[in-house]
């Protein structure tokens, strides 16, 4: 496929970008806000603006992943006239635009709002759209289950209303705000009489875990599945996004959950040949080790895959004794975490998933000679044992060979079921094999991003998308050799560091980091804060307390709605759909004691201003890494600077551009930045090494390990890519202790530059001295003076 993707040079915009900036769209900044930071992007030096979703969503959606018409720019984001804008500012500055698609599942929270959903409901089976959603019809009686009411009872609440959402004077059917249709000729008597007539059934919402019977995103109700496998849906859907591709508006793809659809590959090459091959990546988290398949039409992956590389190289694998002791004394016993995170699955197919699996249940149908029962419990224990989100048959058919061979041995009552499904699930195009892989993906979802890594604190630095808490940093060159294979393999596909979806931001984590240098300070302090507030759920508190000294200073509103969200993820003292109030409010009173408590108050300042540095020089290391490996990076918005965010909807906060510009004009003008709090130093490692990039890209073709010795060597990654080398600081607490001693960098001889400080040096026989080198700057970016 790579040879298929325009390379770089000519018509710059459609080409593989140099970099991306990625820009979350919503009602409070706008297509018409976007184009006024066009000049700014340029400046920063990216190729491409890369948007959020900007097709009509529901109405008052933040994301714009709830789709609910493709046929129009959001308004709320701008509208058409706002995309002119900002795709006319973007052309003013020669940048490109990447647009995020959704092409899994539509927003049907509002039904009014959905033409097509309400539609369905109105004419069911006979309606244009029905081949449109992944409905079971045959379950259920013919009718949708839309699981809104607050109880079963609720059916009294029912209104009958004359006045369609159309205008035509239709009735329709209200419960409390929502609103559905009424069928042609249905509309006669109570209202209850009226909705035992319809295509649809409004059930009591907690049914949504076993009875419903359309395809979800995940155990979003209000996000309804398309079968975009049919090319009729594929096509109506992606009308509008493939006219601006042609009309050069939008210059490349990024790819919203492939893994949710029923043939990833054949929609990628459907949509490759449709949009002229343009630079496409795909949101596939991959496991470690895990590769995307070789034939599939896409640069490559939206970057979780290089997000886990860089964190893990700055990860000091000698803290991880220290470390896993404290969480086992706080837990009580050693965490396995292969075993927690098989639970949290199981937790997810027995409970929010179970329409999923029970509709998998229904496909297969009872298999000779095997116990119902046992069949279905065989079934959980395969969503749950799946080492990787998904297989695509035949591609990854070894992941399951090897979840059989694991459930097999765990589980010998279950050898009868799982040998009858083996061959079953093998049978690449079946519905069965397919909804298996498309219900593997949100099993794992669901219950290790949204579960287990918020119940396993151990060092949640590490609790990342696409990432192994199990794996307590890896050495050098190991890293060396990951970024070898990506530029083999993958060499335009997307690297990143934070994005809407990680955990915590690319900072925090680099803060966090420090920890694992200092693990005997920090199991001292988290002791003594255990001990002054103490709480039930004591690996929550120890989450919390690393959540807070990673994002210190954060408000007091931001440090409560980060840990209501993250005790109800992970659902061990209390959750989304049943809140302990007790609990809570015991959380609530660790969070204030945070800043009201003066000696625990201290402590988090002490301990903050004692790792905020390294963690500075972890940034500036992390970023200059990400932006310089093979591939495509992207920078979040804001990001530039230091960004200090947790889980959404934190990491979604305003952008203060202003502030950004003028900084950058000092950069631009001469001025010199320390590596302070102001986040200087890192716009200047960012905007110098994107500009590079995208001035130079014949500097970065290639990836080779750059030999350094001396007594300082493992704190030091250095590789060439062709041109520019890059050279990043590693482990500093160590470092601060011993220094960099007789530590050298060995280049060809000759002079080089820093492109970060201006700086010349000569390199000699005896290579290059670290301390000279990076006497200013915890990183630096060479090239041939």
């Amino acid at each position: 496929m790579n040879g298929a993707i325009q390379e770089p040079g000519g018509d710059r915009r459609r080409g593989v970008p140099a970099a991306t900036y990625r820009l979350q769209m919503h009602a409070g900044f706008r297509l018409q806000d976007a184009a006024e930071v066009a000049g700014y992007l340029a400046d920063l030096g990216v190729t491409h603006a890369y948007s959020s979703p900007l097709l009509r969503s529901a109405e008052g959606s933040t994301h714009g992943y709830d789709t609910v018409d493709h046929a129009h720019i959001d308004e709320a984001r701008g509208g058409r006239a706002g995309f002119d804008q900002f795709v006319e500012a973007l052309h003013d500055h020669e940048l490109g635009l990447v647009l995020d698609l959704v092409p899994n599942h539509m927003g049907v929270a509002d039904a009014a709002a959905a033409p097509w959903w309400w539609d369905v409901l109105k004419h069911g089976r006979d309606s244009a759209h029905a081949g449109a959603f992944d409905i079971d019809w045959d379950f259920g009686g013919g009718k949708v289950r839309i699981p809104v009411l607050g109880s079963a009872d609720d059916l009294a609440e029912l209104k009958l209303v004359t006045g369609g959402a159309g205008g035509d004077g239709a009735a329709e059917l209200h419960y409390y705000d929502n609103r559905f249709p009424v069928a042609p000729g249905t509309g006669e008597g109570t209202a209850q009489e009226v909705h035992g007539r319809q295509h649809y059934e409004l059930v009591d919402w907690r049914r949504a875990d076993s009875d419903l019977n359309y395809r979800r995103f995940f155990a979003i109700n209000t996000l309804a599945g398309l079968r975009v496998e049919d090319p009729a849906v594929f096509d109506a859907t992606h009308e509008l996004v493939l006219r601006l591709v042609h009309q050069g508006a939008v210059d490349a793809l990024r790819i919203d959950h492939p893994d949710g659809l029923a043939d990833p590959q054949g929609y990628l090459e459907r949509l490759a040949k449709a949009s002229g091959h343009r630079w496409t990546v795909v949101e596939k988290i991959l496991e470690p080790g895990e590769d995307l398949p070789e034939d599939w039409a896409t640069a490559g992956t939206t970057g979780y895959d290089a997000l886990s590389e860089v964190d893990q190289v700055l990860v000091d694998p000698a803290g991880e004794a220290a470390i896993t002791a404290l969480d086992t004394e706080l837990v009580g016993h050693p965490v396995d975490y292969a075993h927690l995170v098989h639970d949290c699955k199981r937790e997810v197919t027995d409970g929010m998933l179970g329409s999923e699996v029970a509709r998998l249940v229904r496909v297969i149908g009872v298999l000779p000679g095997v116990d119902p029962e046992q069949q279905t419990e065989a079934l959980a224990e395969l969503l749950a044992s799946f080492p990787v989100y998904r297989s695509y048959l035949p591609d990854g058919r070894e992941h399951l060979d090897q979840t059989v061979a694991a459930v097999r041995d765990r589980r010998p009552d279950l050898v009868k079921a799982v040998d009858a499904l083996h061959p079953v699930l093998a049978q690449a195009g079946t519905e069965a094999a397919t909804r298996f892989e498309q219900t593997s993906g949100p099993v794992m979802a669901k219950g290790v991003e949204d579960s287990a890594y918020y119940r396993w604190a151990r060092f949640v630095a590490l609790n990342e998308v696409g990432g192994d808490p199990a794996r307590f940093g890896t050495p050098v060159a190991e890293f060396h050799a990951a970024q070898q294979r990506r530029a083999q393999r993958r060499p335009q596909s997307m690297t990143t560091l934070s994005t809407h979806d990680t955990k915590r931001s690319e900072d925090v984590r680099s803060r966090l980091a420090v920890l694992a240098e200092l693990p005997t300070e920090w199991a001292q302090l988290v002791r003594q804060l255990l001990a002054r507030h103490p709480i039930a759920d004591r690996p929550l508190a120890h989450l919390v307390w690393q959540n807070l000294v990673g994002a210190w200073p954060l408000s007091r509103e931001r440090a409560h709605a980060y840990v209501e969200k993250a005790a109800r993820e992970a659902g061990t003292s209390t959750t989304w759909t049943d809140p302990a109030q007790e609990f809570e409010e015991q959380l609530h009173a660790l969070v204030d004691a945070a800043y009201d408590d003066e000696a625990t108050h201290a402590a988090i300042e002490d301990v903050v201003g004692r790792i905020a540095p390294f963690g500075w020089s972890n940034s500036l290391s992390q970023k200059l890494l990400q932006l310089t490996m093979p591939g495509v990076p992207d920078v979040y918005q804001g990001t530039e600077l230091w960004d200090f965010s947790l889980v959404d909807p934190d990491n979604r906060r305003p952008v203060d551009y202003a502030l950004r510009r003028t900084m950058l004009a000092a950069l631009d003008g001469g001025e010199v930045p320390g590596v302070d709090e102001s986040g200087a130093a890192k716009l200047l490692v960012v905007s110098r090494t994107l500009r590079a990039r995208r001035d130079h890209p014949e500097w970065f073709t290639g990836y080779d390990p750059v030999p350094v010795d001396g007594s300082a060597a493992d704190h030091l990654i250095a590789f060439d890519r062709g041109g520019a080398v890059t050279v990043a600081t590693r482990l500093p607490v160590g470092l601060a202790a011993t220094g960099w001693g007789d530590t050298a960098l060995h280049l060809p001889n000759g002079p080089w530059r820093d492109l970060l400080t201006g700086e010349r040096l000569v390199s000699d026989v005896g290579g290059v001295a670290a301390d000279v080198l990076l006497a200013r700057l915890p990183v630096a970016l060479l090239v041939r003076d």
